[in-house]
């Protein structure tokens, strides 16, 4: 029997920048206390049923399984068992399309799904060495085989920007939005603290246009990719319990309207929201205009631009309250930080009925997920 899938309790952690205040925190130590909070929840709204599953969206970790192992951390018992999902930049929000998926089908009625990243701790790792040649470090996965583009992120962005014409003056005024929109934002409810990081380190006011131009790009002289209108290398945990519309009934919930992946060009990753998000709406019958919020992963200014040039999205629509600009981009965490984020904006007395969530990805993939508030 098919039941409608739902989102509730959605949590996560302050996003930490990278080497500061999780410096020393393993994907265990960040996801397990978020684990706790949200079933914590779910038993103080009087829902019961057992914990069917842990999926959660990682990239860089030990390995090993950190969903299960953060599962047992988290105090839920060896019977609950736990899955990693690695879609890379995707991996937190196609953890939680999985969890849907099932809940969806009646096989599961209740999943804790997400994401987490701990870039401090993500462990070395070297290719082996060839013909008596010294090992040589291992910085990224591949994300294309040989023959294919294949480049970094930050090259990348800075290709979007010249193809389609997006200029480091654009650019820098939507990462100024970004900053100041994050800024002055309150996000205390949907956090669980960690030790003594309760908020967003990498948010600062007072970052204007005119300080955004004053950086260097970050990616080659002749880039308009800087510091401040990219991301920052992060670490956080979000997760949101998945479970059926009539298990959920009385909370405040989203209901799962559609989801859906794509391939794209893998010379520009930027665009692979694109076509996820038209198959999206084409799957649910929804107009682009009907969308109250859009909240995309802010890898980088120029590729949320070049998205809502090619979709005709409302700019003010996206990302309402900042982005990863501003906040922080813990890769495999970072589409269900999304979701936390559509949530909070979404159920709040008068918020919109209708929220996408979409993540570009390395090697040409998009992700996208339609949500609509449970009346």
């Amino acid at each position: 029997m098919n039941s409608v899938p739902v989102l509730v309790a959605p949590r996560r952690t302050p996003i930490g920048n990278a080497g500061h205040g999780f410096a020393a925190l393993t994907t265990t130590d960040l996801a397990a206390p978020v684990l706790r909070e949200v079933l914590s929840a779910l038993r103080g709204a009087g829902v019961a049923a057992e914990v069917d599953d842990v999926v959660l969206g990682n990239c860089l970790g030990p390995g090993g399984d950190p969903a299960r192992i953060a599962a047992l951390a988290a105090g839920f018992g060896a019977e609950v068992p736990g899955v990693t999902v690695d879609r890379q930049c995707g991996s937190g929000l196609d953890a939680v399309m999985q969890a849907a998926l099932r809940v969806r089908s009646g096989a599961d009625e209740l999943i804790l799904a997400g994401g987490v990243e701990s870039a401090s701790t993500a462990p070395w790792r070297f290719w082996p060495p060839v013909a008596g040649a010294e090992p040589v470090r291992y910085t990224r996965a591949p994300f294309a085989p040989h023959g294919f583009p294949d480049p970094d992120m930050g090259v990348a962005a800075d290709d979007l920007a010249r193809v389609h014409g997006i200029s480091r003056e654009r650019q820098d005024a939507y990462a100024a939005r970004s900053h100041t929109l994050a800024a002055t934002a309150d996000f205390a409810a949907e956090i669980v603290p960690i030790g003594d990081v309760r908020r967003d380190e990498r948010i600062r006011a007072g970052m204007t246009e005119a300080r955004l131009a004053r950086l260097r790009p970050s990616f080659g002289v002749d880039g308009t990719a800087t510091a401040g209108n990219s991301c920052g290398i992060s670490d956080g945990a979000a997760v949101v319990a998945v479970t059926s519309e009539s298990l959920a009934a009385g909370l405040p919930a989203l209901r799962i309207v559609g989801s859906a992946v794509a391939g794209s060009d893998p010379a520009h990753p930027g665009l692979g929201p694109v076509p996820a998000i038209r198959k999206l709406l084409r799957r649910t019958g929804v107009d682009v205009a009907e969308l109250g919020i859009v909240e995309i992963t802010e890898a980088f200014a120029s590729v949320v631009l070049a998205v809502s040039d090619e979709l005709g999205l409302d700019e003010s629509k996206i990302c309402p309250q900042g982005g990863a600009i501003a906040m922080g981009h813990p890769w495999g965490a970072s589409g269900a930080i999304l979701l936390v984020r559509l949530a909070s904006q979404m159920l709040r007395e008068g918020g919109p009925a209708l929220g996408l969530a979409a993540c570009a990805i390395g090697g040409g993939q998009g992700i996208a997920m339609l949500v609509e508030r449970v009346s």
